[in-house]
């Protein structure tokens, strides 16, 4: 039996416009459109990840596991969010899910944004360029098969 596993994928969700949101809310809006986040989900240490590695990006820093775990740490008690989810475990499998989305470079042990680049940048270059015109087009070649497709079997 062959195991099907996905060579890449991706769920795009599509909100309001933004408006006068804080800094946190509209990285919370980022990780629900871009499918790290599930609607409803307490569960957002990704949200602050991401604020973490945006601030970075700006003052062009790397970041260690440890160290990223600790400004997420502080973002939450800033915010008076629980703090669970804040294992290096959990922080690392966050960041394996950006990486896997091209958000995220990773060099040696430490992260950052993609090439330091802004999210709207990395967006269009690797995920709207890239990774999205490649899995509709497998998609396709999936759709046209099932249409030539004659029998079951």
């Amino acid at each position: 039996m062959v195991k099907e596993l996905p060579l890449s994928e991706i769920n795009l969700r599509r909100y309001e416009k933004p408006y006068l949101s804080s800094k946190r809310e509209l990285a919370r809006k980022v990780c629900l459109s871009l499918g790290l986040l599930q609607p409803g989900d307490s569960r957002d240490v990704v949200v602050d990840v991401l604020i973490v590695l945006d601030d970075l990006r700006k003052k062009r820093e790397w970041v260690g596991v440890g160290e990223l775990r600790e400004k997420v740490r502080a973002i939450r008690e800033q915010h008076s969010l629980e703090t669970k989810g804040l294992a290096e475990s959990n922080i690392r499998r966050q960041l394996k899910r950006l990486r896997e989305m091209m958000v995220v470079d990773k060099q040696g042990n430490q992260y950052r944004l993609a090439e330091f680049m802004p999210l709207s940048e990395i967006f269009k270059e690797r995920i709207e360029s890239f990774l999205l015109p490649k899995i509709v087009e497998r998609v396709k070649e999936y759709l046209k098969e099932f249409d030539e497709s004659d029998t079951l079997k």
